[in-house]
């Protein structure tokens, strides 16, 4: 049961937003006449948002790991980040609404903090950063930390609209050729030379939730 209401509250939160599904909506979607099963079985709509969060970063955590312990380069650590997540998504049943919903947390003030990277829950994803930040230390840190959260927004915003597109035109997103452009367009960005190095950054985010997805 608890497979079909994060299945049905993945799906809800990715067509209509997460504030406006209610919990017994979740639960009626999942075909459970017990409208308090969210609060049943994850303690509430946070447990719930935390257990599909949860669920996407176990699904990469495995090729992250694998892919990263060959990585020599910034490209190859963002493809680490990248390539598992559109990976997971092409293996999912068509049509899928993860990158939507993945879209959804992102942009919603209180679900966002919940995207932050978690060193227990996501360790490679962890390491991984660790490792860009070596690599780009000859960079401003802010700069740096700021065009990450560009493309953290970026690659979410960009795989939601490839999900939706595909199943409004009723075919599968080409997703190996999305984690392609968006591996190049991020590391591109990365290093790109910066106009006015120790100018003040007017877009800074959080480093935390950076490539978090």
């Amino acid at each position: 049961m608890t497979d079909a209401l994060l299945d049905a509250a993945e799906r809800l939160f990715a067509e209509a937003g997460i504030a406006q599904v209610s919990d017994r909506r979740v639960a009626e979607a999942a075909g459970n006449t017990n409208h308090s099963a969210v609060r049943y079985y994850f303690g509430g709509r946070e447990g719930l948002l935390r257990a599909l969060i949860a669920r996407h970063a176990a699904a990469v955590e495995e090729p992250r790991r694998a892919m990263s312990e060959s990585s020599g380069s910034v490209l190859d650590d963002i493809r680490s980040l990248v390539v598992p997540t559109t990976t997971v998504l092409a293996a999912l049943p068509q049509p899928t609404w993860r990158a939507r919903f993945l879209g959804q947390a992102l942009h919603d003030p209180a679900t966002r903090a919940l995207m932050s990277v978690n060193a227990d829950l996501a360790p490679t994803t962890t390491r991984i950063l660790r490792s860009l930040a070596g690599r780009l230390a000859h960079l401003d840190h802010d700069v740096v930390t700021a065009r990450a959260a560009l493309i953290t927004r970026m690659a979410v915003s960009t795989a939601a609209e490839v999900e939706a597109r595909a199943e409004r035109d009723g075919r599968d997103p080409e997703w190996a050729a999305v984690g392609n452009f968006l591996c190049d367009a991020a590391a591109g960005m990365l290093v790109a030379p910066i106009t006015r190095p120790g100018e003040a950054v007017p877009l800074v985010g959080n480093a935390a939730t950076s490539f978090g997805w």
